[in-house]
């Protein structure tokens, strides 16, 4: 995410993408052609990828696996939910207009997300679709990330190329969680967040809340999507 200068995201470490853009063509040529190689010769299509306007996946798993299942409860912010984020102080304000916020994202009092410095965002949107993603964690790793098709039970596995791990590709300046109600309507709302346990620490879980389920995800920056040759 991208909130203003000093958090984390894209637009806070403007050279550092301008870099990983620049790179993301050759890195995408030699991770392809490792992938092609493990294709079927006859007739198989090779991934190309384009970069694109900087997208996040909210992505949950283990951080030292390379492959698993699960993927079917990821999630794509294809724009950068950062500066459309609603601070905590103006969440009374955000309830009045009927939960639309000031970027037209509609708040859901029964799931909601919050940022690292205590912005409320909006939902990725879920599933991701599968495909191929080139994706980092703005530190010293770039994989391709292939999201699988649903199998019979609608599940999705998800693997990384190059041994590189879920970890590896997770930007950790960029927490991320969702929280849902356990005790029925109203029992978890922004109202109860303590600003002070804002920010939160690169890599460390976002605040528990009373009456509240939480569920942390990981965040991958999406530099490039796979296209078929």
């Amino acid at each position: 995410m991208a909130p203003p200068p000093g958090r984390c995201g894209i637009r806070s470490a403007a050279r550092r993408t301008q870099r990983l853009v620049g790179r993301a063509c050759l890195t995408a040529a030699l991770l392809a052609s490792t992938a092609a190689a493990s294709q079927p010769a006859a007739g198989a299509g090779q991934t190309q990828f384009r970069s694109i306007s900087t997208r996040f996946i909210a992505a949950l798993g283990d951080p030292t696996a390379s492959s698993g299942s699960g993927a079917h409860a990821w999630g794509l912010w294809p724009l950068d939910p950062g500066p459309r984020g609603v601070e905590l102080d103006d969440y009374a304000r955000l309830k009045d207009a009927g939960g639309v916020a000031p970027a037209r994202w509609k708040f859901d009092g029964a799931d909601w997300w919050l940022e690292e410095h205590g912005l409320i965002m909006e939902k990725p949107q879920f599933p991701i679709a599968p495909g191929k993603y080139l994706v980092t964690g703005d530190r010293a790793v770039t994989s391709v990330l292939t999201i699988h098709p649903p199998d019979g039970k609608n599940a999705m596995r998800w693997e990384l190329a190059n041994g590189a791990r879920l970890h590896d590709v997770t930007h950790l300046a960029c927490r991320s969680a969702r929280y849902r109600p356990a005790k029925g309507s109203g029992s978890c709302t922004p109202a109860q967040v303590r600003k002070t346990a804002f920010p939160v620490a690169p890599g460390a879980a976002m605040p528990p809340l009373d009456g509240c389920v939480k569920q942390d995800y990981a965040v991958l920056i999406v530099i490039g999507v796979g296209v078929e040759d």
